[in-house]
């Protein structure tokens, strides 16, 4: 029976603009076979999705024009740029998600290094190295520097023999290899191997500030957005050793304009380094010194929130 308000009028049964049960029934369709965390994720995935829909009323035409946009980035995609990653990124997701994944929950004075985006353009099987050679070919601009440093355990500071770095930049026009046709294969890239002491040394380049790609998909976005491409000056690293968990990371440079402005939301304080002028080496005129600090696989169960098994953090890495 309806009952009367204050007013004296007859109060309506609620209304609904849009079917209340249908977001349940599509949730309620994933079938037993389903893992409790697909069911889960999915679930929850499902129920933003269609809260977003209803909250914006999107239409017709601009969800084919979101689902083209996801199309294009897919299309645009190969083994040398990932354009759907790269939607990620300028969004936060992918910064985001790092988070997630690898923030340690003691609130250690002296943690691991920090972790940071993959980015899209990574390559497998960059060129094995020995230490104290140079990433550098073919180019002749550019402040060269000495990067070195040791691969420690974080907790015990002892060396970690073994473990390889992964690295890769731009070159000073503001490109990866893979996207400047003048640059030699691979160029920029390396991969080093510590020995029992943990040291590692090698010569690249000072990084420069550069615009992510904007030909594609992301890039109107970020137009639309009303916002810039641009990236403060980074390097990339990707470290691994055995029985340790893997670190994705980046070194940014203080000097950088862009440092507290990144196009996708990449800069963590502990990961801004100063390049210093290097003296009595004719090969560098810069020096940069850092030690990576890695947590083993038993105090990464411990002490993170997720991705502590060997399994996912060695598929994080691209390994």
């Amino acid at each position: 029976m309806a009952s009367n308000d204050i007013s004296g009028s007859v109060s309506e049964k609620p209304t609904h603009k849009f079917d209340p049960d249908f977001t349940q029934n599509v949730i309620n369709a994933i079938g037993p076979k389903a893992s409790p965390r697909l069911r889960k994720v999915m679930g929850s995935l499902i129920q933003h999705i269609h809260d977003f829909a209803r909250e914006n009323e999107i239409t017709v035409d601009e969800w084919m024009a979101g689902l083209e946009l996801l199309n294009e980035s897919g299309r645009m995609s190969n083994d040398r740029r990932n354009e759907g990653q790269l939607l990620c990124d300028i969004l936060g997701l992918e910064s985001l998600v790092d988070e997630i994944t690898y923030k340690l929950v003691a609130d250690a004075k002296d943690g691991p290094t920090s972790t940071a985006i993959l980015g899209p353009f990574w390559r497998k099987d960059a060129p094995r190295r020995k230490m104290g050679e140079t990433i550098v070919f073919g180019i002749e601009s550019g402040d060269r520097t000495y990067m070195h440093g040791q691969v420690i355990d974080y907790r015990t500071g002892k060396p970690i023999e073994g473990a390889e770095l992964d690295v890769w930049h731009t070159a000073p026009n503001g490109l990866y290899e893979q996207q400047d046709p003048d640059q030699p294969d691979m160029n920029l890239r390396g991969r080093f191997t510590t020995g029992k002491d943990g040291r590692y040394n090698f010569y690249c380049l000072r990084p420069t500030s550069y615009p992510i790609p904007f030909d594609g998909p992301a890039g109107k976005l970020l137009q639309l957005l009303d916002r810039h491409p641009m990236r403060p000056a980074h390097i990339h690293f990707i470290i691994t050793a055995p029985g340790y968990k893997p670190i994705v990371t980046q070194l940014f440079d203080r000097r950088d304009k862009y440092i507290t402005n990144d196009a996708v939301f990449a800069v963590k304080s502990s990961l801004v380094m100063d390049f210093l002028p290097y003296k009595g080496d004719p090969k560098a005129d810069f020096e940069l010194a850092y030690d990576f600090k890695l947590a083993s696989f038993e105090d990464a169960s411990k002490f993170s929130v997720a991705g502590t098994t060997e399994e996912s953090a060695t598929s994080v890495a691209g390994n």
